[in-house]
């Protein structure tokens, strides 16, 4: 008979361990499953569900992350606040991890490992038998570390206080990557919108180094419309790339074919 380790994938977790570059799409606009077959006939290697930027239901979205790990696509939900009524259910739901927003301190990275990960890492509670494996029942113990290894806990860095703390936080015991969230960031160290400033470029390379220090990784946020700078951070470390919004490219393509058309005439 098949082990939990079998059935249970990350396809996002097993890139990064390889050290190569995931491709993120992030979901605000689409209300069905269809759009978890959309990422992957287009090729991305996992979505997030953001919860923390639109009106998406808790049922809405754990239907789209069932959806997506049918078909190796590793959804992750961003979370709109670091409680367990948000956290726990979209996990026992059908994500595969959560992004966590505003964590500044180690402490409040062991706090989120603490709802993430189940025992002797952290203390999530079980959920009986989930999409993730199937629904069948596997042995608890056997369950634990699977899905402790199986799960992501991504932390948001995106504060000043976070930056000045990146090193305890990445090296936090079941953090699994640190996301930078570029906006937000440059909002908090007075230069909003000034995405070539070098200080975000320095705040990339003190979490880079920080992550490779204890064998994590980082991400990029925020930088959808900069290929250049996402560019740059990838070659500088970074391996998880937020590209853009389901929203941001359906306007995208239907802005270019409605000026095609204009300009025909």
């Amino acid at each position: 008979m098949a082990g939990i380790r079998d059935v249970l994938r990350n396809t996002m977790k097993e890139k990064l361990a390889r050290n190569e570059v995931v491709a993120s799409m992030t979901v605000r606009l689409s209300r069905s499953i269809e759009i978890a077959q959309i990422a992957a006939s287009a090729g991305f290697d996992t979505i997030y569900v953001d919860l923390e930027h639109n009106t998406l239901s808790i049922d809405t979205c754990c239907q789209i992350c069932i959806a997506a790990q049918g078909i190796g696509i590793t959804p992750l939900v961003r979370v709109p606040a670091n409680t367990p009524e948000y956290i726990c259910r979209v996990l026992d739901g059908g994500a595969m991890g959560v992004i966590t927003p505003h964590v500044r301190s180690a402490a409040e990275a062991r706090a989120m490992v603490e709802l993430v990960k189940f025992p002797p890492l952290g203390h999530r509670s079980a959920g009986g038998a989930l999409s993730h494996y199937g629904y069948r029942s596997f042995p608890l113990a056997d369950t634990y570390a699977a899905m402790n290894d199986a799960s992501s806990l991504v932390v948001m860095m995106e504060t000043v206080a976070a930056l000045e703390n990146v090193e305890e936080i990445i090296a936090t015991e079941g953090v699994d990557m640190l996301l930078i969230g570029s906006n937000d960031l440059c909002a908090e160290m007075g230069i909003p919108g000034r995405y070539d400033d070098p200080r975000l470029a320095q705040a990339f390379e003190r979490s880079i180094a920080a992550a490779r220090r204890v064998g994590k990784h980082v991400g990029i946020g925020g930088l959808a419309n900069r290929d250049d700078l996402m560019t740059k951070f990838v070659k500088m470390g970074a391996r998880y790339v937020s590209t853009g919004t389901d929203l941001a490219f359906l306007i995208g393509a239907c802005a270019q074919r409605a000026k095609f058309v204009r300009d025909i005439g």
